[in-house]
């Protein structure tokens, strides 16, 4: 093959890769609009608490879908650690839905949390894949279809219970100041 070939099949992967970019974040904000605006979550925690997001009504809530092999979420979790830390008092609360797909995989990442946070600062945290998970997102479906770029997926959620901001990727500093308007 010649020099010529390889630099034409070059410029075709850069231009399929810039059109990629342009059109994920389009097709990331169409799922956001999707979600509906009242979410529904029951389970049990992966302390094997049962777990309802509708008895969080009168508490802003933040949920994060995440998974271990996330690095964007686990680099996210100490800032929301402090920051859950810092509402202590105040109607507010962080939870989290792991979307891996082994529980191994969440009971080993666990094993390092109990190791070196201290209870008072844990999370409440699901597993989607556990048989007695449900939503309203489809979420165990849509994360066995998960890529590196649709995780983490975060809602804020109102004191009524209405989904008030998603954010789809990387979580925006801002995030905060509109968690602490709704406080």
């Amino acid at each position: 093959m010649n020099k010529s070939f390889y630099s034409s099949a070059r410029r075709l992967i850069h231009g399929l890769a810039l059109t990629l970019s342009l059109l994920l974040p389009a097709s990331f904000a169409l799922a956001q609009t999707a979600l509906p605006k009242n979410v529904q979550i029951t389970g049990k925690t992966i302390d094997g608490q049962p777990f309802d997001l509708a008895k969080q009504k009168g508490k802003v809530v933040l949920v994060m879908f995440w998974a271990t092999d996330c690095a964007v979420c686990r680099d996210k979790m100490p800032e929301l650690r402090e920051n859950a830390k810092g509402w202590q008092g105040k109607p507010f609360t962080t939870v989290l839905v792991s979307a891996d797909r082994r529980m191994s995989d969440v009971d080993s990442y666990n094993a390092i949390i109990n190791a070196s946070v201290p209870m008072k600062e844990r999370l409440t945290q699901l597993w989607a894949n556990d048989p007695g998970y449900r939503d309203s997102l489809g979420t165990p479906e849509m994360m066995r279809n998960r890529t590196s770029t649709t995780l983490p997926l975060t809602l804020v959620i109102d004191k009524k219970g209405d989904v008030v901001k998603r954010y789809q990727g990387r979580i925006p500093a801002e995030v905060w100041d509109d968690i602490a308007e709704l406080l």
